[in-house]
């Protein structure tokens, strides 16, 4: 009978996946577990190498994603994927030690604990082997942080080494966020129920080989994993990211606007030529279409990362595309502003209401067509 299911998200993790099977084997002598591997479509065949080695150990498998990404996310799926009363997430790199599973085991299922989980930062711990001292410190502050707003008090809330029984975590998995931060916070923040927490002191590893999926984003996904468990019932998440963005293009388009009226870009036929209100149209417009772009780039790298379009091609594509449904958004913003001027507004009243009329619409059909599927 499957007693312990352990789930592996990867990204670019070929070289990894033989030995952790071995390490597994080796660490999990007398129990009857699975590996689940989890894969984000790895371009360095990731999840064929963990089916080449499923064909002959039939206690490894993949779930292989397609078209999105992401640690807590890939962690959620695998979890819900198995049959196993016990589930463990751990990550595939060697980083985490198997050798502790044996031990997180008996305390789960041995009834006097609901999760058992390792800790970098407990008494007996040590993070010497990982060789990153500024990534100690910055896991340090992003563990006073997750405290002070989540209320969960461990060692290492961010912790992605952890076992659970797999009922706590179904009955509340369509609670779960499965954005942001890390899966082991998720939960504890939002199960309603006090989780009895045992807690496993660990030798923290370098990276064996491969890639970390912790990418440029970690920061910025880490304060979006807090907003959603604070705010998300209020405001989506995905919305308030977008409307985040576009916040930050607004300041854009004031700064385009104000450098081509001012003649700073090489424009200064726009106080000679035309009159105040066309060379007002055509300056704003210039800076509209600037800011346009700046929010794609950043909505590409932040709003959207799990579903991050990579590569020239795909990225001019997704640029027509995004120009293309914002572009009614565009006139809106354009031409409210326009009337607006003309009806004796001040130019940053002006400026602003179109901004705001045209959001909505770019956030509904970019969604639907740039990031998201037909």
């Amino acid at each position: 009978m499957l007693q312990l299911a352990v789930i592996l998200p990867t990204y670019n993790e070929r070289g990894n996946i033989a030995l952790m099977v071995e390490r597994l084997d080796k660490a999990l002598t007398g129990l009857n577990w699975e590996a689940i591997f989890v894969d984000d479509n790895s371009p360095d065949g990731t999840a064929d190498e963990a089916r080449r080695i499923g064909r002959d150990d039939p206690r490894v498998r993949v779930i292989e994603r397609i078209g999105r990404r992401g640690l807590a996310s890939a962690a959620i799926e695998g979890m819900c994927a198995t049959a196993a009363p016990v589930v463990s997430v751990m990550d595939a790199d060697h980083q985490h030690d198997p050798v502790l599973l044996p031990k997180m085991y008996e305390a789960v299922v041995g009834g006097e604990y609901d999760v058992a989980y390792a800790s970098r930062f407990a008494e007996g711990a040590s993070t010497e082997a990982w060789g990153r001292p500024d990534r100690v410190k910055a896991s340090g502050l992003a563990n006073r942080i997750a405290r002070r707003v989540t209320g969960v008090e461990l060692s290492d809330p961010m912790s992605g080494f952890f076992m659970l029984r797999a009922d706590i975590l179904r009955a509340d998995a369509h609670r779960l966020s499965g954005v942001g931060f890390k899966i082991l916070l998720d939960i504890l923040a939002t199960v309603d129920a006090p989780l009895r927490v045992k807690e496993f002191p660990m030798n923290f590893a370098a990276r064996a080989t491969g890639e970390s999926k912790l990418d440029r984003t970690v920061v910025f996904e880490f304060l979006v994993g807090l907003y959603d468990k604070w705010l998300g019932r209020i405001i989506p998440t995905r919305f308030a990211l977008f409307g985040t963005v576009g916040a930050m293009g607004v300041a854009v388009q004031f700064g385009v606007l104000w450098l081509v009226r001012s003649g700073l870009l090489g424009a200064p036929f726009v106080y000679g030529q035309w009159s105040s209100n066309t060379a007002f149209n055509i300056a704003n417009t210039i800076a509209a279409v600037v800011a346009m772009s700046f929010n794609f780039v950043l909505n590409n790298e932040l709003t959207y990362q799990d579903k991050r379009l990579r590569g020239v091609l795909p990225l001019l594509r997704g640029w027509a595309k995004f120009a293309a449904t914002c572009s009614l958004g565009l006139l809106t913003n354009v031409g409210a502003a326009a009337v607006l001027r003309t009806m004796g507004f001040h130019d940053a009243i002006s400026v602003i209401i179109g901004i705001v009329l045209g959001s909505v619409w770019n956030f509904a059909l970019s969604s639907k067509f740039v990031w998201g599927k037909y």
